[in-house]
């Protein structure tokens, strides 16, 4: 499996590099998560000065962290975790410096017919990650086609590494992408360039990512996941149930109609009314002093 993906994944005439993803200072295991044996295809940990960041790292370096079953089961566990671990305001997901993702298992898909799709809901867990309420962002380095691709969409921001590639393969291998490459892309790229991807399976650099607006910054390769997780720990020093509605709100204008996430942004903004945080945060910009969130 993992030498067919290089294969498939490899230009001609390049290599790989060998470069290999750092450990973040200052980790701890999550609550409900060792960073061991819990989980055989990821690496879990909390992160930064005060350890409210939540660090999900994908690790089946051998196929290049190709989304299997058992992957996507444990990250939909690992999420669960952070979910629910009151210290964590902000999560980061990342693979390795090759790969954030190579794509779906194709291995597991190969025999699979419409029946065990259609019946099954096939990658219809995936959706886990674009409902987590608290923040999440992907910080990815090397590949990210197909279900990685999709993967980074689903996350809040995404940073790239400058050498990132992004791409929507699966016009190649016969198929189309199932667990949102059609709408997110093109939602984030626009119509035409969403459409060169998927229909040619052609690749975008980090720089053209940004340019797109699919990513918001891009870093070199080894200052990627510090700059990912300094952006966490600013989010998570607010208010975590604000940045929840934040979130909620902002995400609103892409599924609903200007005038629903108009509707959507007013119901939110004056819930916030009813917290102890939007009062903390207006007294301490009144009295020039930093704000002592506290909601949870």
């Amino acid at each position: 499996m993992a030498a067919a993906l290089r294969a498939l994944l490899r230009p001609a005439g390049a290599a790989l590099p060998r470069a290999r993803l750092p450990p973040p200072s200052c980790t701890a295991p999550a609550r409900g998560c060792s960073a061991g044996s819990a989980f055989q295809y990821l690496l879990v940990q909390k992160t930064g000065a005060q350890k409210n960041v939540g660090l999900i790292q994908l690790n089946r370096p051998q196929a290049l962290n190709a989304l299997c079953e058992g992957l996507m089961a444990e990250l939909r566990r690992a999420l669960e975790a952070m979910e629910s671990d009151p210290q964590v305001g902000a999560i980061v997901l990342t693979g390795s410096q090759k790969a954030f993702a190579a794509g779906a298992d194709i291995k597991e898909m190969q025999n699979k017919t419409f029946q065990e799709c259609y019946n099954g809901g096939f990658l219809g867990g995936w959706d886990k990650v674009s409902v987590v309420r608290k923040p999440i962002i992907a910080a990815v380095n090397g590949y990210a086609l197909g279900g990685g691709c999709e993967l980074a969409m689903m996350c809040d921001i995404i940073y790239a590494g400058e050498k990132a590639q992004f791409g929507q393969p699966e016009i190649l291998l016969g198929t189309i992408p199932g667990a949102g490459g059609t709408q997110r892309l093109t939602r984030a790229v626009g119509k035409s360039l969403a459409m060169e991807m998927v229909l040619t399976g052609d690749r975008i650099s980090a720089a053209e990512a940004k340019e797109a607006g699919l990513v918001s910054k891009v870093f070199p390769v080894d200052k990627l996941l510090d700059a990912a997780i300094a952006c966490a720990e600013k989010i998570a020093s607010n208010s975590k149930l604000v940045a929840a509605m934040a979130k909620e709100s902002v995400n609103a204008a892409f599924e609903t109609t200007l005038t629903e996430g108009n509707r959507t942004e007013k119901r939110l903004f004056y819930a916030t009314f009813a917290t102890d945080d939007r009062k903390e945060g207006m007294t301490a910009f009144v009295e020039k002093r930093k704000a002592k969130f506290t909601d949870s």
